[in-house]
């Protein structure tokens, strides 16, 4: 199921909202838990239980690792270091078989004289961000970081939320652990809530999914209909897409977590404002550079050892944050050449960068995210090279064309909006709004402006739905 859908929005969401705000505080955990699993299985419903037996091996898990670690009779170095280890074994022996088997099936076919069938499995949706959120449990616990949860029923319901499960952001156990059994909704809340998921919705309906099918439509063009300067207005597409597409997403989920009480942490900062690759990571899907910063850099020795080491380290959590999303080799060249990219800022051109203007660095910066969004968006690498050459006017392209010019005009504006859109300047602009009004003027824009402008966008996301098809989040695949 779709937050960017009817059925999700009219059916799902209201009945969800009846149903936990009539229960009790006590039955409210097991209300989410059923209706998260409904949700969970209104698209595969095979693999529910894939996903309870991860949260119930890592509930036994969580329970040893305790044990071992903290409890005073039975601490054992030893016997810690095995369940981490099966911590590990498990959860990304189960990610690996259903997300990586074919691919390394293909490849082992290519390497070695035989002839393995793949197995064709589908990818359980989510996989990727509940595997992590439940090493985390183990991980937070090992640590002391967040209290061992003794209910399997509320730890399932953690790994399992909803607003979250399928395309993140990355929640670890730790920054929810609280809330879990301690939570207090409020209608203050709520109502921020229910404006973030608008927004976000917005975000995803009304840029992402028009300026996607821009992308798409660059994408079909004929050989003879291309140009340089439609490889280029296909890659800022496509990096426009992405970011609306996710970010929205993001604050659907944190705003529907806000409804119910959770507090999720933020996972964009307008990356595109950055004026180095090492910002935008700092900025761009937050919840899973903390997770391999927290979890892989930093136990590996992060930057407190060796030049040596820690380019090991750098480069170690990029092969794996590319190989994170998704089985294919650009995946893997795509977080290679950011792990390149952010070992040479490391070793000395971060400080250069420092040194000059500001615009300097931001020109530097969006050119290289756009060229590695190429890489990311084509699952075959040659294509993927090949839109890159042709950028720079190496693949025998004119620069320009009537194409060129039918697509800018149409969708420059749009291109505009959405440009504007992901800088902080329209949220900058409604906060100076709310802080300056006096009076009558500010109680009309803070219960009237507001509220309509949402609503609008409620309106227009929802006219969008209706008269249009399936719309997945990019990041489902992940």
């Amino acid at each position: 199921m779709l937050f960017s859908s009817t059925v999700f929005l009219f059916a799902f969401l209201p009945l969800v909202l009846l149903c936990y705000f009539a229960s009790g505080k006590k039955y409210r955990n097991l209300v989410l838990l059923v209706f998260s699993l409904l949700f969970y299985a209104w698209g595969e419903p095979v693999y529910v239980v894939l996903m309870i037996l991860s949260c119930g091996v890592n509930f036994i898990l969580g329970k040893l690792v305790y044990r071992y670690k903290w409890e005073e009779n039975y601490q054992s170095e030893k016997k810690t270091k095995a369940v981490i280890i099966c911590t590990l074994c498990f959860n990304l022996g189960l990610l690996g078989f259903f997300k990586y088997i074919d691919f390394f099936i293909e490849n082992l076919n290519h390497i070695l004289p035989v002839s393995i069938s793949p197995l064709h499995l589908a990818l359980p949706i989510g996989i990727s961000f509940y595997t992590f959120q439940s090493m985390s449990y183990v991980f937070d616990v090992y640590r002391k970081d967040a209290k061992l949860q003794k209910n399997f029923l509320d730890l399932m319901m953690y790994v399992s939320l909803f607003p979250q499960l399928i395309a993140g952001p990355i929640v670890r156990y730790q920054t929810v652990a609280n809330e879990i059994n301690e939570r207090h909704e409020s209608l203050d809340e709520a109502g921020e809530g229910i404006s973030l998921f608008i927004i976000g919705l917005g975000k995803k309906v009304l840029f992402a999914n028009t300026i996607g099918e821009l992308f798409t439509q660059l994408g079909n063009l004929d050989a003879s209909q291309q140009s340089v300067g439609l490889m280029w207005l296909s890659a800022i597409a496509y990096g426009l897409q992405i970011y609306f597409d996710f970010s929205g997403y993001s604050d659907m989920a944190m705003g529907l977590g806000k409804i119910f009480g959770f507090h999720f942490l933020k996972n964009f900062n307008y990356p595109y404002i950055s004026t180095s690759i090492t910002e935008f990571w700092r900025r761009w899907h937050i919840s899973l550079g903390t997770w391999f910063r927290d979890y892989v850099y930093i136990p590996l020795g992060g930057s407190r050892c060796s030049k040596l080491k820690m380019y090991r380290n750098i480069m170690v959590v990029w092969m794996l944050t590319g190989f994170w999303h998704g089985a294919s080799w650009n995946f893997v060249l795509w977080g290679f050449s950011f792990g390149v990219i952010l070992l040479i800022e490391k070793t000395f051109l971060l400080k250069w960068l420092e040194k000059l203007p500001k615009v300097v660095g931001h020109i530097y910066t969006l050119l290289l995210v756009l060229l590695s969004w190429v890489i990311f968006a084509y699952d075959k690498i040659e294509v993927g090279i090949s839109h890159i050459v042709s950028m720079f006017g190496f693949g025998k392209l004119p620069v320009w064309n009537e194409a060129t010019s039918y697509y800018l005009v149409s969708y420059g504006l749009l291109f505009a909006i959405l440009i504007f859109a992901s800088t902080p300047v329209p949220k900058a602009i409604h906060l100076h709004l709310k802080r300056k009004l006096k009076g009558k003027v500010h109680t009309v824009y803070e219960l009237v402006v507001s509220p309509v402008f949402v609503l609008i966008v409620l309106l227009l996301s929802t006219a969008y739905l209706v008269s249009n098809s399936f719309n997945p989040f990019l990041y489902f695949r992940f």
